[in-house]
């Protein structure tokens, strides 16, 4: 991932140095297991765990030699001790990598990167969460138009909106909960599986180390199911957070302009055009919102191997674990700026709402007359006349008042209470506080 893209947290797992830093730690842990086991001597361990190293650059030179990254680093990781040890006829190092394969390391290693991402998302993710909860509490009873179809339809809050937001948000953070459980599994079963070498006493000891859970039944690889839910969820969580900068975009149209993104001093809006204010940033989460979307369909693609493996999953792996996590982690910093320095005018708000009357409270009007006895298709028939007669001019509300199919039926004080927004809206609270907003 670029690094326009990329956030600090979600970089100190993924970036080379730490991946391979998890794999010398993975490395370690199987010797320590093997060790418990009796199959290495307890002195040889401390060795290899006081001396183990590596650099990146030895790692590439020995590469260009083995055409394979991860026997190149066990051989660097292996010159490494020997060094440390004044390089002994006899070396330790030899237990390195011992009755594993790639996989083992590599798969074991990944159940670790992504836990550990799952865990930053996590908090970027209640972070934003708890935002939108306190922007829906502050603006619980701020009078919005609600649009179906881009079109004005009846009045809602300001806050009711966000809190359809919070609850997505708060689902898809339990759907990652759930799928970090599921990659937060290790294997060291050996090259096909079966523990022909390794046991499964020694895989259990290995991944209880490093606070995995050993995948129950493996191939060489772990089942890619797992980590095709894994972007899957994350994927959808773009898409939620896509919706939310989707909205937060038509609010800032210049005909809406129910919102406004910060715009700092000195910011330019278009290199043409000094006056304008685009948002930019919200169109920045729901671009990238394809990438991830993207890269989960490349995953579900990977799920499916040639009999206990092969390699078509791995060199796509090496782009979207990576940069979907910091895509993921991206959005959601990236929406919490928005957020915290969004403008809202609720006095425009107010102003978008009353700019057709009353027509907003026509359903109000035809729902009152079919309580009163009237057949919903008649009543639909009134309501709509008077509508019509509001569209050429007319005030609706009054024209409603001196309806003859509405005075025969209702009083006044009935008619009033149709076009009240308060009566309207007295419900708006009950989304606020279904979803759990504190």
């Amino acid at each position: 991932m670029i690094d326009r893209y990329c956030t600090p947290a979600m970089s100190a797992i993924w970036d080379r140095e730490a991946k391979t830093q998890v794999w010398l730690d993975v490395e370690v842990a199987i010797c320590r297991a093997h060790a418990a086991l009796g199959t290495i001597p307890s002195g040889a361990v401390e060795e290899i765990a006081s001396h183990a190293g590596f650099t990146l650059v030895r790692c590439d030179e020995l590469e260009r030699e083995t055409r394979h990254d991860l026997m190149a680093f066990v051989r660097c990781m292996s010159e490494s001790v020997d060094k440390g040890l004044g390089n002994p006829a006899v070396s330790p190092s030899r237990f390195i990598h011992m009755g594993v394969t790639s996989y083992d390391v590599i798969d074991t290693s990944l159940g670790i990167m992504l836990r550990n991402s799952a865990d930053v998302l996590l908090s970027s993710g209640e972070a934003l969460l708890k935002r939108i909860g306190e922007m829906a509490r502050t603006y619980a009873d701020t009078p919005q138009i609600g649009r179906t179809h881009g079109i004005h339809a009846e009045p809602i809050t300001f806050g009711f909106k966000l809190a359809g937001w919070y609850g997505e948000l708060a689902r898809n953070l339990d759907r990652l909960r759930a799928a970090r459980a599921e990659v937060a599994v290790g294997k060291v079963s050996g090259a096909v599986g079966v523990h022909a070498i390794a046991t499964p006493e020694l895989e259990k000891l290995v991944c209880e180390g490093l606070g995995l859970t050993p995948d129950p039944a493996t191939t060489q690889i772990i089942s890619r199911d797992r980590h095709a839910n894994f972007l899957n969820v994350l994927a959808l969580l773009g898409a939620g957070l896509e919706r939310i900068a989707t909205e937060l975009r038509n609010l800032q149209r210049t005909e809406i302009l129910e919102v406004q993104e910060a715009f700092a001093a000195g910011q330019t809006g278009s290199s043409a055009m000094p006056h304008k204010r685009n948002p930019w940033n919200s169109e920045t989460v729901c671009g990238l919102a394809r990438l991830l979307r993207a890269n989960a369909h490349a995953m579900l693609e990977s799920v499916a191997t040639w009999h206990e493996r092969d390699l078509t999953n791995s060199s796509l792996e090496r782009v979207v674990f990576p940069d979907s996590c910091q895509l993921a982690d991206f959005m959601l910093n990236r929406l919490l700026n928005i957020l915290n320095g969004l403008q809202v005018f609720p006095e425009r708000m107010r102003q978008n709402l009353e700019m057709m009357g009353d027509l907003v409270f026509s359903e109000h009007v035809m729902i009152a007359l079919v309580a009163k006895g009237m057949k919903r298709e008649d009543a639909y028939k009134v309501a709509q006349r008077n509508a019509a007669l509001a569209w050429d001019g007319a005030d609706f509300k009054t024209s409603v008042a001196n309806d003859p199919d509405v005075t025969s039926r209702l009083s006044p004080e009935e008619v009033a209470e149709l076009f009240s927004l308060d009566h309207h809206l007295r419900h708006a609270r009950a989304s606020i506080d279904g979803v759990g907003i504190p």
